[in-house]
C-alpha cells in the first residue's frame, strides 16, 4: 500500500529558517538547520534501505506559490504568493510503500521528533493513503 506522509509549515516557518523569528516560529541557527536536514535525510535513507521509499521532497516556501482557480464568472483567476486565510501548507512529503497503516504511523511518529529550536510550533504529520488506478485505496 502506498501512503503520502506530509509535513506542514507556514511562510513564517520558512522565514524563521532564514533567521527571522516570529511568534511560534523562532529563528533557526545554522546548527539547528543542519540537524534538521540530517534527521530528515536519515529518515529518507532508512526508508530507501528498507525498500519503502518511493519519493521524498521538501517544497519551496508558500511565497513562491501560485493558485489557479475559477472565479464566479467562470474565468480563471491566478493569484501569487501566500494567502492570509491559509495557515499551514504542505512543506514537504514522503511517498512510501509499506505493509500497513501501523508501519506508516511509525514513520510519521519518527518525523514528529525532528529537532528544531525551542518554541517551534509542532504541526501534526498527516498520512493519506494513495488510491490505486482503479480508485481503490
Amino acid at each position: 500500500m502506498k501512503y503520502l506522509v506530509m509535513v506542514q509549515g507556514t511562510q513564517a516557518d520558512y522565514e524563521s529558517m532564514r533567521g527571522k523569528a516570529s511568534p511560534g516560529a523562532p529563528a533557526w541557527s545554522e546548527q539547528e538547520l543542519q540537524a534538521m536536514y540530517a534527521y530528515m535525510g536519515a529518515i529518507s535513507d532508512d526508508l530507501s534501505e528498507k525498500g519503502e521509499l518511493v519519493d521524498a521532497q521538501g517544497l519551496a516556501e508558500p511565497a513562491q506559490t501560485r493558485q489557479v482557480a475559477l472565479g464566479e464568472d467562470g474565468k480563471v483567476v491566478i493569484t501569487d504568493g501566500p494567502y492570509s486565510e491559509t495557515k499551514e501548507l504542505m512543506a514537504g512529503y514522503w511517498v512510501v510503500e509499506c505493509e500497513s497503516l501501523e508501519r506508516v504511523t511509525e514513520i510519521a511518529e519518527r518525523v514528529t521528533r525532528c529537532p528544531g529550536p525551542e518554541g517551534l510550533t509542532n504541526y501534526p504529520v498527516v498520512i493519506r493513503p494513495i488510491m490505486d488506478g482503479a480508485g481503490d485505496v
